[in-house]
């Protein structure tokens, strides 16, 4: 790729226009070709991200690049949604990430290819993050628990909370502000449910999941023996049921061998203090008969 192109990528977070690759002398049968070998991904007519990044991209990496690139084409807009999310650096789980949600001067609420225009929400003033303009964070998780639901909307807020990005007050004042009642109770439970100790996606989802089977869940909970601290479990059932989310990613190389004996010597030690251990993965979660099945047979050995 040409010297200009690259600089032009890089300066601009990896993104750029049809115009503003004609500004370092990119006519449209360069752009073609870049788009064939993979140098340039177009994203939307006129609009395009490096190829390299785009294919090295989580998909919330990729919900960014799309969403900051469709802002170059719609000056005013601001993101929103799922899309303020990822700007904010959230994770996002159960959300389509294909498609950009913006606020803007729209009278209603239009749905075109890949994206979603809002409109203004009354009483929201946009912030800027890297530049980016986007809606305050509460607003944004605010209208996600109203769009995608309260799952989704809770694995940004687990993640904000623990980070200390926001507050569970400013959440309910975003909610409402934007919601009606059905979407202010939506946002109160899902406040309820919230723990700034969830240290990941998976252990949102699995706490949650334990909550909705009506188990007595804690959280991040410091277990000791006669020989001292023997660890912080990611959940507590009961009195004796330890419940671990493993996401099955931290185990490889040799620093993951090393983790994982670590990880065995803690499990030994707290099978030894009376505990029982069910690791949950991801698959798990999607099967709440088989989880609450796990819970209640740890249950009875423990007894």
């Amino acid at each position: 790729m040409d010297t200009r192109i690259r600089a032009l990528l890089t300066g601009r977070g990896q993104i750029c226009t049809t115009t503003q690759l004609r500004a370092v002398d990119a006519d449209e049968a360069t752009v073609a070709r870049l788009v064939r070998e993979g140098s340039l991904v177009r994203l939307r007519r006129g609009l395009f991200a490096a190829g390299p990044v785009w294919q090295a991209a989580t998909p919330e990496r990729r919900l960014s690049l799309r969403t900051r690139a469709v802002l170059l084409d719609r000056p005013g807009a601001v993101a929103s949604h799922a899309s303020a999310a990822v700007i904010h650096g959230l994770p996002l789980w159960g959300v389509a990430t294909s498609t950009v949600d913006l606020v803007c001067t729209t009278p209603r609420r239009r749905v075109r290819s890949g994206l979603r225009l809002h409109p203004w929400p009354a009483g929201v003033s946009p912030t800027s993050t890297d530049g980016v303009p986007v809606v305050p964070l509460p607003v944004a998780i605010a209208q996600m628990a109203a769009e995608c639901g309260s799952i989704p909307a809770l694995v940004c807020l687990d993640r904000a909370l623990h980070e200390g990005a926001v507050t569970t007050g400013a959440v309910a004042e975003a909610g409402a502000l934007l919601l009606g009642p059905r979407g202010r109770l939506r946002i109160e439970s899902m406040i309820e449910r919230s723990d700034p100790g969830c240290e990941s996606v998976g252990e949102t989802r699995t706490r949650a999941l334990l909550i909705d089977l009506g188990l007595p869940v804690r959280t991040q909970v410091t277990i000791r023996d006669g020989e001292g601290f023997v660890g912080r479990v990611d959940f507590l059932v009961g009195e004796r049921v330890v419940v671990e989310f493993d996401g099955m990613l931290k185990y490889g190389g040799a620093d993951g061998r090393r983790a994982l004996q670590s990880e065995k010597a803690r499990e030994d030690r707290l099978r030894a203090a009376g505990y029982v251990v069910v690791r949950l993965v991801w698959a798990d979660l999607d099967d709440p008969e088989r989880v609450l099945d796990l819970v209640h047979r740890a249950s009875r050995r423990a007894a």
